[in-house]
């Protein structure tokens, strides 16, 4: 072990965004379209990985087709107005 010690560093410089603008406000994607999507999709995981621990190949696939019917129903609402900013959504400032 050398028992030099760290002399004084330099503060690190800052990084570059490559033109990417941090101050937008995303809104983190808290809408019915969103929160559909997941709660389907995370249904769709716990059945594909329940059926994946049993050894049962047809339960597997309806979990993963559950998967996708979550995301299809998200895209849905999404086009219908119920996204983040959608027409259908009563803004609360949130």
């Amino acid at each position: 072990m050398s028992k030099a010690t760290v002399s004084g560093t330099k503060p690190a410089a800052p990084k570059e965004h490559h033109g990417i603008d941090h101050s937008i406000d995303l809104g983190h994607g808290n809408s019915p379209a969103a929160w559909t999507c997941v709660i389907v999709m995370l249904i769709g995981a716990l059945i594909a990985s329940i059926a994946f621990v049993i050894a049962n190949t047809p339960v597997f696939w309806a979990g993963i087709a559950v998967m996708f019917v979550g995301l299809l129903a998200g895209y849905i609402m999404r086009k219908a107005g119920y996204g983040v900013g959608g027409s259908k959504i009563k803004n609360t400032g949130h």
